[in-house]
């Protein structure tokens, strides 16, 4: 069993913050799902509850201001037109914390191409906005909600980029325990690679229907 974290997923009540927050709970981690109203973070919630082993820690449901204070790490889920409001309202809450931006910058209806912000990505948006006191951390752009959501292995790896080694180190534990491979993949600058590659995958799975990742070759497995 991994040594128990407590982490809130800043907007966790849509697929992909739902998928991890399970996972991680199943991992022995204390999990708070936040949302902009308390009562949307709660129905979500009691439907994660459904599908825990009642030997899991119980996750709560809280607004994000409030489960960003309570956390050690932070996870934003939200579409990237909410990013910036999001982070806003947190902002005081994340100073000294880490937060996992699992941000892309889609702009529908055309999500199948790349669209990258004036910032050079959204993980570097986020760590230009709230400033040095945040160790920004990018991964998960590039593993499916519906993936996340299943019960089954996962055939994907997750690149985490950031600043911070030790930050990088602890995001990778997160992933290990989410039951996926993860990268060091260098700096946060990196990643635009990981957000460019989401609408790659987008236009892939529409091809053939599928749940498309990638995959580190070349590498010992761990």
């Amino acid at each position: 069993m991994p040594e128990s974290r407590t982490i809130a997923i800043l907007g966790g009540t849509g697929a992909l913050g739902s998928g991890l927050a399970r996972r991680w709970a199943v991992a022995g981690h204390r999990v708070l799902i936040g949302s902009r109203r308390r009562e949307k973070a709660q129905e979500a919630v009691e439907a994660l509850r459904a599908r825990l082993p009642a030997t899991c820690p119980p996750p709560q449901g809280l607004d994000n201001a409030t489960a960003a204070a309570a956390a050690e790490i932070a996870v934003l889920t939200v579409p990237y037109a909410h990013q910036l409001a999001t982070l806003e309202g947190v902002r005081e809450a994340l100073r000294g914390k880490i937060l996992v931006d699992v941000t892309v910058p889609l702009k529908p209806p055309k999500v199948a191409v790349v669209h990258l912000p004036e910032e050079g990505s959204a993980a570097l948006r986020a760590q230009h906005f709230l400033g040095p006191e945040v160790r920004v951390v990018s991964a998960f752009q590039n593993v499916a909600a519906d993936l996340l959501a299943s019960d089954g292995p996962i055939d994907c790896d997750v690149l985490v980029t950031g600043d911070d080694r030790e930050a990088r180190e602890q995001v990778l534990t997160l992933v290990r325990d989410a039951g996926l491979r993860g990268f060091h993949a260098g700096p946060l600058a990196n990643a635009v690679a990981a957000e460019a590659l989401t609408p790659v995958l987008i236009a892939i799975n529409r091809q053939f229907k599928c749940h498309a990742g990638i995959r580190i070759t070349g590498v010992p497995d761990s």
